[in-house]
């Protein structure tokens, strides 16, 4: 989805483009970027092999629903909050924020702490304009792998090991340096950015805590919190556990790491963690509650995170023999898209409980991570504006929910769901 499409229907920001400036290593280069085409093949122009990110191919639109959605609303407006039962809390005004896969930061938000990527800048500062900050998480599946060191024998500030590339959605071991977090510092002290940051939960028996050390340290006020752990209930299906992983195995692990956090001096704030940070496929958040996750671990948590994608393109991105007939047709899942109840209400329906739950407990609910749909979106559907009206729904529909923000993913170059990658700049 074209966020700028999105952020257009608030504040009336241009978004037909007929080039953009390419920033460089070694220097500025313009290329030529075709507008999206009103067929459903891409442009025949582009001879070369064009990464999915930046693929214009387009799909048939979709018939108007039957019946159509209302366009006339009659809405009374109330005094105050208490006047009426089912008004959401108060929300904020940077409700939407974005999470970055650590491995790409250094496509998405710049080369190192001096050389920040301009479109990023441009593109978060028109939204702290309006929104008074942003949030980002710098993280996902490859924070698990991740291990600080004090620098890289090629200079740069991330490298992947992706000979350890073992599990089903090829996740790198990742190596990355301080500079990293003095790039995001760097960020903040231009515009009102602030940051959640995963750290490793991969090996209990060794916790490592150096990048929660160093972050503390160096991003000060702008860090939010720590996300530990990413996407639990789906450790076993990515081998990075044993098959009987579940739901008891991870409230001991859990809790292994919260004593190696609470033993540690140079990590001063201790309830700031993100957790648990569960998607929908094989665990519910009540599953998780159970185990009495929130009773004994509540003190630490800064924020009760959920992630939710409405739908999956793991089959295409990732094929095998065994998923060959699972791959989706996107001008089929189209129309999902575009009603109220599919990929909307549907999709938040089981997270109604656990919003309550937080409520009661004083903290904040987040998705911590979501857009059209996991491993990389649909070509046609993530990129289009049919997309950005489904974001706007999708969150005016999480924050009457009683989400308290929520996060759309930027993966990289082989991701076609990325918000803002048609004006930004992928190395």
């Amino acid at each position: 989805m074209n966020i700028l499409s999105l952020l257009s229907l608030a504040g009336g920001l241009t978004t037909a483009y007929a080039s953009v400036t390419v920033y460089g290593i070694t220097g500025v280069v313009q290329q030529t970027v075709l507008a999206p085409d009103a067929t459903a093949t891409p442009s025949p122009s582009v001879a070369a092999y064009v990464p999915p990110a930046f693929n214009t191919a387009t799909l048939i639109p979709p018939p108007v629903p039957s019946p159509a959605p209302a366009n006339q609303f009659n809405v009374q407006l109330l005094q105050n909050r208490a006047d009426v039962n089912g008004v959401s809390i108060p929300q904020s005004g940077a409700f939407y924020g974005f999470s970055i896969e650590m491995s790409v930061a250094t496509q998405v938000i710049g080369i190192n702490s001096t050389y920040l990527n301009p479109p990023f800048l441009n593109l978060m500062s028109h939204v702290t304009e309006r929104a008074g900050h942003v949030n980002i998480r710098v993280g996902g599946n490859t924070q698990e792998t991740a291990v600080l060191v004090d620098s890289l024998s090629d200079g740069k500030m991330i490298e992947k090991d992706k000979e350890q590339s073992s599990n089903p959605t090829l996740t790198p071991t990742l190596y990355i340096t301080p500079e990293l977090l003095y790039m995001l510092r760097n960020v903040s002290s231009l515009l009102n950015a602030r940051w959640y940051l995963g750290i490793p939960m991969n090996d209990t028996s060794k916790p490592r805590l150096q990048i929660a050390e160093a972050a503390e340290a160096i991003l000060g006020d702008y860090l939010n919190g720590f996300q530990l752990g990413n996407e639990p209930n789906l450790y076993a299906a990515h081998k990075h556990r044993n098959d009987d992983y579940n739901q008891t195995s991870y409230f001991g692990e859990f809790g292994t790491m919260i004593q190696a956090i609470n033993s540690d001096n140079q990590v001063t704030i201790k309830n700031n963690i993100i957790a648990p940070s569960i998607s929908d496929t094989f665990w519910s958040p009540e599953s998780l509650w159970d185990t009495g996750f929130l009773d004994s671990y509540g003190s630490s948590l800064g924020t009760i995170a959920v992630e939710r994608y409405p739908d999956n393109n793991c089959a295409a991105a990732f094929p095998s023999p065994d998923t060959a007939n699972s791959i989706v047709d996107p001008q089929e899942r189209f129309p999902k898209y575009l009603n109220h109840k599919d990929y909307i209400i549907d999709t938040l329906a089981p997270y109604l409980n656990t919003a309550n739950i937080a409520q009661s407990m004083g903290k904040p609910f987040m998705m911590f991570e979501t857009n059209t749909a996991s491993c990389g979106g649909f070509l046609g559907i993530s990129d289009s504006f049919g997309a950005a009206l489904w974001v706007l729904d999708y969150g005016l529909q999480m924050a009457y929910s009683n989400f308290t923000g929520s996060l759309l993913h930027v993966g990289g170059v082989s991701d076609v769901y990325n918000p803002f990658n048609r004006n930004s700049i992928y190395y």
